[in-house]
């Protein structure tokens, strides 16, 4: 059986600080909360029996530093394998602009659509069926490669496209928010036929502490 575990990198902005959209043009790093949300990914895989054979991740600095302190919590001397296709996506003229401003911009119904279906907002740099296309030919090659259990670390916005692989994402944004978390983890097993969702937008700390 093949495990895919993708996980969301953790805390970019602190408390008290106004959170923006960082997509691909902005590269930054964890915050202390952050680096606490790497741990805990790892702990919560650890205590699971996760443990990734490889582990990937996009070659930015905050999914980087997510998946460094995961391995590094399950005691793991891995090389995290940086691939282009886990880089988030490009926010266009959104790119490090508030929430409200985005609104202010786009509108509500926009993103709804985008939380609810993946339907991209006007002016986002994005390629859906090229990101589907990476998932798709990404699960594909892990069942080729060996590997039982794997790590992929990545951002909202390319996440939220990882259910394509189940071969049903109609059906699957119908009864989940497709929206991940910062920190939480989604896992995905190949059963011998077909991907199937275990686990989606799983928080760690509600499962295990520092």
């Amino acid at each position: 059986m093949t495990t895919l575990i993708i996980a969301r990198h953790g805390n970019t902005f602190s408390k008290g600080e106004t959170p923006t959209r960082v997509g691909a043009r902005t590269d930054i790093p964890l915050v202390a909360s952050g680096q606490e949300q790497a741990s805990l990914l790892g702990k919560y895989l650890f205590s699971r029996n996760l443990i990734p054979e490889v582990t990937y991740s996009a070659p930015l600095k905050r999914t980087m530093e997510t998946a460094q302190g995961a391995l590094k919590e399950m005691n793991l001397v891995q090389t995290v394998k940086p691939l282009d296709i886990f880089t988030e996506i490009d926010y266009g003229p959104d790119e490090n602009k508030t929430e409200e401003e985005v609104i202010s911009r786009i509108g509500e119904d926009a993103i709804s659509a985008w939380n609810k279906e993946a339907i991209v907002p006007e002016g986002w740099q994005v390629n859906p069926a090229e990101i589907i296309q990476n998932w798709q030919d990404f699960a594909s090659g892990l069942l080729s490669s060996g590997n039982s259990t794997v790590l992929a670390v990545t951002s909202n916005g390319i996440a939220r496209f990882a259910p394509y692989i189940t071969g049903d994402f109609a059906a699957f944004s119908a009864s989940h928010d497709i929206k991940v978390g910062t920190g939480c983890l989604c896992i995905f097993r190949f059963d011998g036929t077909r991907w199937l969702c275990d686990e989606w937008n799983l928080k760690p700390k509600d499962f295990v502490s520092l």
